[in-house]
């Protein structure tokens, strides 16, 4: 740690990291006359340092450490410090955003929630191996080997079931493949020690299934302690225009959610689903007025051309490569406006025209981005008519450009 140079007279100082350690370096700070403190964000390991000092008093500005790169040279941790502390005194840092901390919890379990899915997907891949090993194709038959049919059967087969008449009498109304198809699927050639991994893996996938349902609950009662954006009662929620593909009520719940804490119905954006929602509310949380403009929102999502200009000769306009959780959710939103009927469907696919699908997907990102950004600072709700104007204006243009093709060719156009 260093401080300015006349505030004592060893202005730099080595800590551990115990947390003992880092109260008496707050004490030390606050000795010296210290008020604000910057430091590099390394992995994790900054957050208990950053959440004991912001405590404490400080006003903690969170710098990329890309952006504080010192000169070529000799690399310690004194010169670096010290480098540090000079740029953030005569203020050339820029604090990297960090939601509220009331926000910072939700974030912490929705990404921990995310690596449970992720560990109850290997063991799903394990159960499938399984499968496969004893030749048992029912994986191959019905489209989700985790939902209801696909669970019975195991359950059935791990009990001692092995008549496969039998087995498929436990085929779900709503499954396509007939009971004869699935009756082939499952003559196989069971095994001691494939029934045993397989015995292995459903118990597992079940434990991560249990973690993530309390993990769920966790987050429920977070969010439950958010103040309301909104009266429910005076402006109740408008209804879905979209089609759901299934009635869920977990995902009605947090749709309403959603409407609560934000005052705005997010989900009427194309593309736009509740768990996309869900994780920009847990990355961003729902005042975006630290961003000064939706260019800088977009900027920090990393959806923008990072454009690199040296003596009047662009030279790169590629994006930035960063690990953004939220700008991974407007991705693959975009992604699914591929056969939208709508205005954002239509810019996606003309993108894709012009400039292959990965430019599209980041461009129409970053043009839900923008969107959101807007709503969720005026508390306007989504008009799809305001797109009415620019699509007219690309129909004109479209015109033109035609007629002007057509005379080029000798031909004249007539309309129909």
């Amino acid at each position: 740690m260093a401080v300015p140079p006349g505030c004592t007279d060893k202005p730099v100082r080595c800590f551990g990291t115990f947390t003992e350690d880092i109260i008496e370096l707050s004490d030390w700070l606050m000795g010296c006359g210290v008020n604000t403190v910057a430091m590099e964000s390394t992995g994790v390991y900054w957050i208990p340092i950053f959440q004991i000092l912001e405590d404490r008093g400080f006003e903690v500005c969170l710098v990329n450490a890309r952006h504080v790169k010192n000169v070529p040279g000799r690399k310690t941790d004194v010169a670096d410090c010290q480098w540090l502390q000079y740029l953030h005194s005569v203020g050339l840092l820029r604090g990297s955003f960090r939601p509220p901390q009331q926000v910072c919890a939700v974030r912490s379990l929705v990404r921990h929630r995310d690596t449970l899915i992720k560990m109850a997907s290997v063991h799903a891949q394990h159960m499938q191996k399984a499968l496969t090993q004893m030749n048992i194709q029912i994986h191959h038959v019905i489209a989700d080997i985790m939902g209801t049919t696909g669970l019975s059967i195991i359950d059935a087969i791990l009990a001692g079931e092995r008549d496969p008449q039998k087995l498929a009498t436990f085929r779900d109304p709503r499954v396509k493949a007939s009971e004869e198809t699935i009756a082939k699927s499952l003559v196989g050639d069971y095994r001691v020690e494939h029934l045993f991994t397989l015995r292995q893996s459903l118990q597992a996938y079940r434990h991560y299934q249990g973690l993530i349902a309390e993990c769920d609950q966790q987050v429920k009662a977070l969010l439950s302690e958010f103040d309301s954006r909104i009266d429910l009662s005076e402006r109740p929620l408008p209804p879905n225009s979209k089609r759901p593909r299934k009635k869920d009520a977990s995902v009605a719940e947090l749709r309403i959610e959603c409407y609560r804490l934000t005052g705005v119905d997010l989900i009427a954006i194309p593309g736009i689903k509740v768990n996309a929602v869900h994780t920009l509310m847990a990355e961003i949380g729902r005042d975006v007025s630290k961003f000064p403009s939706s260019k800088s929102f977009a900027s920090w999502l990393g959806l923008c051309p990072d454009n690199r200009i040296s003596g009047g000769r662009i030279l790169s306009v590629q994006t930035r490569a960063v690990k953004n959780r939220a700008a991974t959710a407007l991705r693959l939103s975009a992604q699914s406006l591929y056969r939208s009927q709508t205005a954002l469907g239509d810019f996606f696919r003309r993108m894709r025209a012009k400039l292959g699908a990965p430019k599209a997907i980041t461009a129409t990102a970053h043009k839900l981005a923008r969107i959101i950004y807007y709503l969720l600072k005026t508390g306007t709700p989504y008009d799809q008519t305001c797109f009415a104007r620019h699509e007219e204006q690309y129909k004109r243009r479209k015109e033109i450009r035609l007629k002007n093709q057509a005379k080029a060719l000798g031909y004249v156009l007539v309309p129909a």
